[in-house]
């Protein structure tokens, strides 16, 4: 399942994005050496990109499995949660909706030898995330 965009985390990124450039643009106003005003927009760009991939939102019905380099930390969710960009990452959205799963139909015989078609539906629900995660 591929995850949808986190539109939260791309308005902070375009907030201090457009912060280091009005502030980049303040800096090279006051001086005719504009490498003070390049730099500044650098670490706000790197502040942005950092700042922005450690911000997740988990919906009512997903949890996240936040490992910390490689070994299980915590479940995260639902909500707002930050995680360590590089040392943290989340290598599964846990689904804990009812989910169904549809048989196709199959002829088999009774036990008195009559044929019949079975048509099945599985409903399932993970109802401890933790123990599903691992």
């Amino acid at each position: 399942m591929m995850r949808k965009i986190n539109y939260f985390s791309t308005l902070i990124f375009f907030v201090i994005v457009g912060t280091g450039i009005g502030l980049a643009f303040i800096l090279s106003g006051l001086s005719e050496d504009i490498t003070g005003s390049v730099w500044t927009g650098i670490i706000f760009s790197l502040l942005a990109i950092i700042v922005s991939s450690a911000i997740k939102v988990a919906n009512q019905w997903e949890r996240a499995v936040v490992l910390r380099l490689g070994h299980f930390r915590v479940l995260r969710g639902p909500g707002l949660f930050l995680i360590i960009p590089v040392i943290d990452t989340i290598p599964y959205w846990i689904d804990i909706r009812v989910i169904t799963t549809t048989f196709r139909t199959e002829k088999t015989l009774t036990k008195d030898t009559v044929p019949v078609d079975v048509d099945a539906v599985l409903f399932w629900k993970v109802i401890n995330p933790q123990k599903a995660a691992l």
